[in-house]
């Protein structure tokens, strides 16, 4: 049976500490990749929420809406050279270690990789309910989660709950930073989340997340 997410696999060989909804840690780019910028981790005096003044990214495509790569209730744009896909049978049981968090299943993931960077803008579809709920529930789901934030702001659909916080990964004793935005749609909730191989990789991304929350409509 083919797995339900695509490049899962090919990352978590190359890279040990897995790629999905965890690990970090300072490594090599893989092999195909050429490295993007990855700005200096911030001294430990600067708030991490300053990585989002970074320019937005360009965007040259969307996703979510028809004929797009992912069917969502939302559309968004996509930074150019990330690549989106659908994730493959996510309501599998099998797979649900993978395919789920807290009350969120993952529907599509859009690839940093041919863009220069180790990570993934990954959506995820929650039933029923307050945005804010849902967001909370998929951090709660997420495993040594510290300095977690909630705050209110903007889409280009109105306003959606957005959060930062940190995962500490026991393998390599490291931190790394992460954040997600959440809104509601009358399918349910929908949360789009970036993680990244460390926080470098993760700052260095943000614009590119910030593309899809002022970008975001919801269909």
């Amino acid at each position: 049976m083919r797995s339900p997410i695509r490049t899962l696999a090919p990352v978590a060989a190359t890279l040990a500490a897995g790629l999905l909804l965890a690990g970090c840690g300072d490594v090599e780019p893989l092999p195909g990749v050429t490295q993007g910028a990855r700005p200096a981790a911030a001294p430990p005096t600067e708030a991490p929420a300053a990585a989002t003044k970074a320019p937005a990214a360009a965007s040259r495509q969307t996703v979510g809406g028809p004929g797009t790569a992912c069917v969502l209730p939302v559309s968004f744009g996509v930074a150019e050279k990330w690549t989106p896909k659908a994730i493959e049978d996510p309501e599998n049981p099998e797979f649900a270690a993978l395919t789920r968090q807290g009350p969120a299943t993952v529907r599509c993931e859009v690839d940093a990789k041919p863009a220069g960077h180790v990570g993934f803008l990954r959506v995820w579809t929650a039933g029923k309910g307050s945005a804010r709920t849902a967001l909370e529930g998929f951090v709660k789901a997420e495993r040594n989660t510290s300095e977690v934030t909630y705050k209110e702001s903007g889409s280009g659909s109105g306003p959606v709950t957005e959060v930062t916080y940190t995962v500490f990964d026991k393998l390599t004793e490291e931190s790394k930073e992460e954040r997600a935005f959440a809104v509601s749609t009358p399918e349910g909730a929908v949360i789009v989340h970036l993680g990244g191989l460390d926080t470098a990789e993760h700052r260095a991304m943000i614009p590119a997340y910030e593309l899809a929350r002022t970008t975001l409509r919801t269909l």
